[in-house]
């Protein structure tokens, strides 16, 4: 009878996980940073690897297990290729595929050019990435996507000079407005706008009465995941069930730091140069939004998980193999025993034991009547 009692007791409670499980939404947050995106991209694809594995599935994709996701600069562009409605429903992109094709087209999306009376001052060309984007961006049928052709939720920082305050592209403002239902490509031009590498770029919604003038996300929003946690919590038209931080499962995925000790570079004077500075500022932000989530999800913290390269590993083999690191509730961080590739196969484990997003996987296609406030 003991024996019988706990294997029915075993049965409950893994019962009851499954439901508990199952009643969290599930963010993605993909930093920005950098132009090659060695780490999201190891991260991303070594994620859908694992979904496949456990559920068995070769067809399934990240999306199927997340409700929402997030990201900025570089980190954006994957996000939406995750995301991106091939038509059917199904994501444009796998993993793997939008890891393909960023590699492909570094060098089309980060093009030098020269400019200045004697051509010594470098940027990169505004109209070779967009010439990248709006292929990525648009389907075979000639279609050219828009925030409301996603498969899932999709939210994209960056920073309006015109307000001088952040600017949030959402499919929760596209749906409620065409107005502000702006193209794929155009979202991450905006957010890729670095200050001195791109020209500010300007968007303005289809009705004309709002413009942002948009320069890199990065500088306000390196690390989104603060901004999507915001977004769920108060976007009670998508996520209605959920009160607080206990109802949410949140993966943040890091790009590597600007400022390791090894690439800080001091002037003879001792100073800091300013790209030193400039990847400490992005870095410290970064870090403090990690910081505040690790408080935030204190009582939970399996329930928020960061990856983030702290080594100086160039490959994707050497990311997933660093030890992960977890920010403390008080301050510091201390190294795990597990690994990057690690932790996100746990974490993968606990998304496959609550099943697939049961969210909408696209907003339907009528004219929204009710008022938009931006970054709802």
């Amino acid at each position: 009878m003991d024996k019988v009692t706990l294997e029915i007791f075993s049965k409950l409670e893994q019962k009851w996980l499954y439901h508990c499980e199952g009643k969290k939404t599930r963010v993605l947050s993909v930093d920005g940073g950098g132009t090659t995106g060695i780490v999201a991209c190891a991260a991303l694809v070594h994620l859908e690897d694992q979904i496949q594995e456990k559920t068995g599935d070769s067809n399934a994709r990240i999306v199927d297990f997340f409700d929402i996701v997030v990201g900025t600069g570089i980190g954006a562009l994957l996000a939406a290729m995750l995301v991106a409605d091939d038509g059917s429903g199904r994501p444009l992109f796998s993993a793997r595929d939008a890891s393909k094709f960023v590699a492909a087209n570094q060098a089309e999306l980060f093009k030098v050019k020269h400019v200045g009376v004697l051509h010594r001052r470098m940027m990169f060309s505004g109209k070779s990435m967009e010439a990248v984007l709006k292929e990525a961006f648009r389907r075979n049928d000639g279609k050219v996507l828009t925030l409301k052709d996603t498969c899932k939720p999709l939210l994209v920082p960056c920073f309006d000079l015109n307000s001088s305050a952040p600017f949030v592209f959402s499919r929760a403002d596209a749906s409620e407005s065409p107005n502000f239902d702006f193209e794929l490509w155009k979202v991450i031009r905006a957010t890729s706008a670095t200050p001195s590498m791109f020209k500010p770029y300007k968007l303005s919604s289809s009705d004309g009465k709002t413009s942002c003038l948009a320069v890199d996300g990065g500088l306000v929003m390196n690390n989104p995941t603060a901004a999507a946690v915001t977004h769920v919590l108060h976007n009670k038209r998508d996520f209605p069930s959920v009160t607080g931080v206990d109802d949410l499962l949140v993966l943040s995925i890091g790009n590597g730091q600007l400022s390791s000790p090894s690439w800080i570079k001091l002037r003879r004077s001792g100073d800091c140069s300013t790209a030193s500075v400039v990847g400490i500022v992005l870095d410290g932000v970064s870090e403090t939004i990690d910081q505040m989530l690790g408080n935030a999800f204190s009582w939970n913290p399996n329930d928020y998980i960061r990856i983030q390269a702290n080594g100086v590993g160039e490959r994707a083999e050497e990311v997933l193999a660093e030890r992960g690191v977890e920010s403390l509730p008080f301050g510091g961080k201390r190294l795990l025993t597990e690994t990057n590739g690690q932790r996100i196969g746990g974490f993968v484990q606990r998304l496959v034991a609550s099943g697939r997003s049961s969210l909408p996987p696209s907003p339907c296609k009528e004219t929204a009547v009710s008022p938009l406030v931006n970054g709802r």
